[in-house]
């Protein structure tokens, strides 16, 4: 008689097999979650936690919660869920003031470039936030020979698309850049 409580029999679709083989090969993705595509697939060879977990040197607790995610949510549970975190303090509207603003006007103090500190002086944003900011836009104003100023009149909306498909991709999409 089998101790324990009686696991749930997972059984994979074509697809499923098909792409969780793909992502246990896979190189290029964050070893976590290769690790966790072995765990499902094992799991569906009929294998128990505890040999999955001796294979895989894991315990059998990391085991039983990646197989519980898989029968939860499938292959999107294998993925990293969003960890809460401080809220924001800055508010889109201040960013997309502060990139405009960079982009758009020459500062007042008579230089033809904004820097990351007369950009918070400005703005109100530390100096440290705004230097992100900037980072997260590719906002690179010290680097450019003259001043540019942006003649679309929807360029920080434009930019918050193009950055969110590269922070955030849609599933099973492909972005690509083409300069």
């Amino acid at each position: 008689m089998a101790r324990g409580r009686p696991k749930a029999e997972l059984k994979l679709t074509v697809p499923e097999h098909t792409q969780l083989s793909s992502i246990a090969r896979s190189r290029s993705m964050a070893a976590a979650l290769t690790v966790r595509a072995r765990i499902v697939l094992a799991a569906a060879t009929g294998q128990s936690n505890s040999a999955i977990a001796q294979r895989f040197e894991l315990t059998q607790a990391t085991v039983g919660k990646w197989r519980q995610r898989f029968l939860k949510n499938r292959i999107a549970g294998l993925y990293d869920e969003v960890r809460p975190g401080r809220p924001r303090t800055i508010d889109e509207e201040r960013v997309a003031l502060l990139i405009r603003k960079t982009l758009n006007k020459k500062p007042k103090d008579g230089t033809t470039h904004w820097s990351v500190r007369s950009a918070a002086a400005d703005s109100g944003i530390s100096k440290s936030s705004v230097h992100r900011y900037f980072e997260l836009f590719s906002v690179k104003p010290h680097r450019t020979e003259s001043f540019k100023l942006s003649t679309d009149a929807f360029f920080i909306e434009k930019l918050r698309d193009a950055v969110g498909l590269y922070l955030n991709p849609p599933e099973n999409a492909l972005v690509l850049c083409v300069d």
